[in-house]
């Protein structure tokens, strides 16, 4: 008897799981609905031939579906329908494909568990009385922001409004410094202690120009002392268009660097960008493409506090820089689906309203969230060691970072269901994952620049290797010989498996890093593969939707 159970219940798991089975093998239904229950229903994104009309629609309520959003200028349409309908729907010539409604969800909480910035509350420390200097669309009075945490205000702009009508600057704050009043310190930034420093270079429309830019970081040199900015946290850029050693822009940001300031820079947005062929390689901005500063891609949490299952960003630009061939970026952190201080009146809350989290809380996507992460760890790492100069912050951060990542991931875009493939070298993820924990735990202090590398391409060999930055061969860099600052130990050998980075090994070509994916000499030109002439939070800090 209980064997002939047995073989009942055999028997109907595999009648339940046949139509899954099917289901996941057809090559319009994307993967990840494999396993639904036959009987249940699910929402859907059903992408169409063209702009689905009252015809397309009607054929899914046909199935027993209902109509949840329209999406025709997106050539798509959000459906509830039975997981029964799906394989007969997935057959209609004018259906090209087929994904559930992904739910988006970012938690600050998440991001800063993610960095082990959750252990850092045992050591007391919040970044308190280290000045960050926000340089952005303005910061709003909220209360997690406001009170004596905002010491100095400032537009660059002919308004003077130090306000922020875009709704980008606020979020950014709230992610170095917000207290999470409003949320019961669930959504707190990364030093919710530290000093804010509100200079306002972007408009409504989150554009700006590099005069403003360069302004306000005078302005940040000028004020250095009195309230003792040790950061200034740039979530903007623009495209590459002259060496760094001529951008006035990436200038500016070094005569901050010099003035001991840490710069903290976001990397980009166009890590999918593959209009000359370089899938996404070759696409960091400026100032990001200094080798002084500190330049940052984003990495997605996955919905988890965990650090394990974290995946790049594919739209993370990707190094090496354009022109000059710096290697970019230099770390990593949470930017996917991230959440922070809400501006209500903001031109981001109305434009996407499908990012509010609650009356108080907005997500947002892009290197633009991943940058004031390290610009808060740099808080902390000051206040706990307030003698760092910018090259030894630098230095540490890069070294303790997390290294462990896989060869490749593949990321599939929610609304479009595009899938981009990522792969984890050093143009990627530079020094790997921000660890503020295990930055806070090293005492190694460095002597000399932390210069991020140059990307040399032998014509002759038609080899890329590391090597001094060009032109400052001759100032003493810390990625040296001396084990403790060896470029094998910044970089991490896990990056490239058994490939030594420092040397004479080849890191271009037909290796892991490119995996036969990218051209050899569309990268070597003297132009960047986009180009925008105009200075924006967008163009390097928000790709609104996320992705999975």
């Amino acid at each position: 008897m209980t064997k002939n159970i047995a073989r009942v219940v055999a028997a109907g798991s595999i009648l339940l799981l046949a139509p899954a089975l099917v289901l996941a093998q057809h090559p319009k239904i994307a993967p990840d609905l494999e396993g639904r229950a036959a009987n249940s229903t699910v929402d859907v994104i059903v992408r169409f031939q063209s702009a689905p009309g009252a015809e397309q629609h009607q054929r899914i309520l046909a199935r027993g579906g209902r109509l949840n959003t329209d999406l025709g200028s997106m050539q798509a349409g959000a459906y509830r329908i039975a997981v029964s309908a799906l394989q007969d729907l997935a057959n209609d010539p004018d259906v090209v494909y087929i994904a559930p409604d992904r739910p988006l969800r970012g938690l600050l909480d998440n991001a800063a568990a993610a960095v082990n910035a959750d252990i850092v509350k045992s050591y007391g420390l919040t970044g308190a009385g280290i000045g960050v200097a926000v340089i952005d669309s303005g910061v709003s009075h909220d209360p997690d922001l406001y009170g004596n945490r905002v010491v100095y205000e400032e537009s660059f702009l002919g308004d003077r409004t130090t306000s922020d009508p875009y709704g980008h600057g606020t979020h950014v704050a709230g992610i170095v410094g917000g207290t999470g009043k409003k949320s019961g310190g669930r959504y707190a930034g990364i030093a919710p202690g530290a000093n804010l420093v509100n200079l306002r270079v972007l408009d409504q429309n989150g554009a700006g120009a590099d005069s403003t830019v360069m302004a306000a970081i005078q302005r940040a040199i000028q004020l250095k002392s009195r309230y003792n900015i040790r950061v200034i946290n740039l979530s903007l850029g623009r495209a590459v268009f002259e060496s760094y050693t001529l951008d006035p822009l990436c200038q500016a940001v070094e005569a901050a660097w010099k003035a001991g300031i840490v710069v903290v820079v976001a990397a980009g947005n166009e890590g999918r960008n593959n209009s000359v062929n370089t899938h996404g390689y070759g696409t960091i901005g400026a100032p990001g493409d200094d080798p002084y500063v500190i330049t940052v891609g984003a990495m997605k949490t996955m919905g988890t506090p965990a650090r394990t299952d974290d995946l790049i960003a594919s739209y993370s630009s990707k190094g090496p820089t354009a022109i000059d061939h710096i290697v970019k970026p230099d770390l990593v952190a949470p930017g996917n689906c991230v959440v922070s201080i809400l501006d209500k009146g903001s031109t981001l809350a109305s434009e996407f309203p499908g990012n509010t989290v609650s009356n108080f809380y907005f997500q947002l996507s892009g290197t633009s969230m991943a940058t004031p992460m390290v610009s808060g760890a740099a808080a902390l790492l000051l206040q706990a060691q307030p003698g760092l100069n910018p090259d030894q912050l630098k230095a540490r951060l890069m070294k303790t970072a997390y290294k462990q990542f896989p060869v490749s991931s593949l990321a599939t875009d929610p609304v479009t269901a595009q899938q981009y493939q990522s792969y984890y070298d050093v143009f990627t993820v530079g020094a790997g994952y921000l660890d503020i924990a295990a930055a806070l735990a090293n005492n190694d202090v460095a002597v000399g620049y932390a210069l991020s590398p140059s990307a040399v391409f032998d014509e002759t060999t038609n080899t890329v290797k590391l090597a001094p930055t060009a032109g400052l061969e001759n100032i003493q860099a810390i990625w040296g010989s001396v084990a403790v600052w060896s470029a094998q130990v910044i970089w991490g050998e896990a990056i490239w498996g058994d490939q030594a980075v420092w040397g004479d090994q080849v890191l271009w070509g037909d290796q892991v890093i490119w995996s036969d994916a990218v051209a050899v000499g569309s990268l070597w030109g003297s132009q960047a593969p986009w180009a925008s002439a105009t200075t924006s939070s967008e163009s390097t800090g928000i790709a609104i939707n996320g992705e999975n």
